[in-house]
């Protein structure tokens, strides 16, 4: 699962903490979900975000994958909601219309203005967390609207938005 932080600063925005959460394959399902939860609330904890943004889930053809997908997600959505954060989700067309200006860019294009818009040296492996910055981006750039606002003075945290993206 990947994760990502973006920090706006005025119209500028940069990369906070960043990476992915693993767990070992060949363990118990159950297992696995608890200890990403726990790894979740760990990122949570030490980032302290302002509001979390997920990519809205999507059917698969692999039913099996999409099962997996949904629960690693519901584990995320669940340590979220235990920290009283606001989620929002965006869809994968929403984010490349943000992030590439339209909505069939595809995965390299995307991962290009990823690199671009945070000032990165290179473009963050693996693939998850370039993504899971892709939506933080997308998210950061609703900032200004009135909602935003609303939650900031609610809010109690300091870091910009934190993402899952699985």
């Amino acid at each position: 699962m990947g994760y990502g932080v973006v920090i706006q600063q005025g119209h500028r925005m940069k990369a906070g903490d960043y990476g992915t959460l693993t767990t070992e394959a060949h363990r118990p399902l159950e297992d696995r979900l608890a200890e990403m939860f726990g790894k979740v609330q760990n990122v949570l904890h030490k980032v302290k975000p302002e509001a979390v943004a997920v990519e809205e889930l999507f059917f698969s053809r692999n039913a099996k994958s999409a099962i997996a997908v949904g629960q690693a997600r519901g584990v995320a959505l669940l340590a979220c909601g235990l920290a009283r954060l606001p989620v929002f989700e965006y869809r994968p067309m929403e984010v490349k219309q943000a992030i590439a200006g339209f909505g069939g860019a595809d995965k390299g294009q995307i991962q290009k203005m990823v690199k671009l818009l945070l000032g990165l040296s290179e473009i963050p492996k693996p693939d998850d967390t370039a993504d899971a910055l892709a939506i933080a981006i997308t998210h950061a750039q609703c900032s200004g609207t009135r909602l935003s606002e609303e939650l900031k003075k609610l809010s109690r945290h300091t870091a910009g938005p934190a993402v899952w993206k699985r």
